[in-house]
């Protein structure tokens, strides 16, 4: 059984003529935070596409996946180099890109944390993962938005999971499909859950985040930017995270003396 579920079957046009304004507000922001490469860069959760073109720009060939047939029916109409599959068992080989960006995905996926583990896997040593989306605190089901741009949070908040209606949500794309609420500590633990994985030579594998050293020098393996958006279809504000993911201890490694 898939771990995602396909919600934007039967969306996928009306999506695309709503979300394409947001997706160039948006654009210049997730330029800046991958910033230039090469390799391939992933679309995690592409939809229909709308950002392969920013991702392209950074001079990495993008590959797109998403779950929804619907959706990539848009994306192949720009790239031919898109994937149905699901984003929680990514079928590819452990790594393979050399960057990942998973963009307005949290809210759409029911594990966020087994989607940033295949992430992990698939991203070449050193490679970088771009997270892009809604800030918990300002989006979800607990969100009432005044007309006066406050925003009324209700205990709503802190029921994480799946939610298929709230009495606020307009005419977007929540009320079409629902949303996986995370509240702000769930998402931030889901990254620094990302743990530490070996090959079965027992040398590091492409999916290790950082390697843990004896003295006190970090060697960082992996960089992860994040973004979070606190308005609705706007870019990101300059309060943008980014985020260096300090080593961790693996399995079964003492901790060194003084720490």
């Amino acid at each position: 059984m898939p771990l995602t579920r396909s919600r934007y079957d039967g969306h996928a046009e009306w999506y695309e003529e709503w979300n394409k304004p947001n997706a160039e507000r948006n654009a210049a922001a997730i330029g800046e935070l991958l910033g230039p490469g090469d390799g391939l860069c992933l679309d995690l959760g592409c939809g229909g596409g709308v950002y392969f073109r920013v991702l392209a720009s950074t001079r990495r060939t993008v590959v797109g996946l998403d779950r929804s047939a619907d959706q990539l029916r848009f994306a192949i109409g720009r790239s031919r180099q898109v994937v149905q599959g699901d984003a929680a068992a990514l079928p590819f080989a452990d790594g393979t890109f050399s960057a990942v960006a998973a963009i307005w995905v949290s809210t759409d996926v029911d594990d966020f944390a087994a989607v940033l583990a295949e992430a992990t896997r698939v991203l070449e040593p050193a490679g970088l993962l771009v997270f892009y989306g809604a800030h918990p605190c300002f989006n979800g089901p607990h969100a009432q938005w005044l007309d006066d741009g406050g925003v009324l949070a209700h205990p709503t908040y802190r029921q994480a999971g799946w939610h298929q209606e709230a009495p606020w949500w307009g005419a977007y794309i929540r009320r079409r499909v629902g949303m996986r609420q995370h509240p702000l500590a769930e998402l931030l633990n889901a990254f620094l859950a990302t743990e530490p994985r070996r090959t079965s030579t027992g040398d590091s594998g492409p999916a290790i985040a950082a390697s843990w050293v004896r003295d006190r020098a970090a060697v960082l393996r992996k960089r992860l930017s994040m973004c979070f958006s606190t308005v609705r279809g706007e870019r990101c504000s300059s309060s943008a995270i980014s985020l260096l993911e300090l080593p961790r201890r693996p399995a079964g490694v003492p901790r060194p003396a003084g720490r």
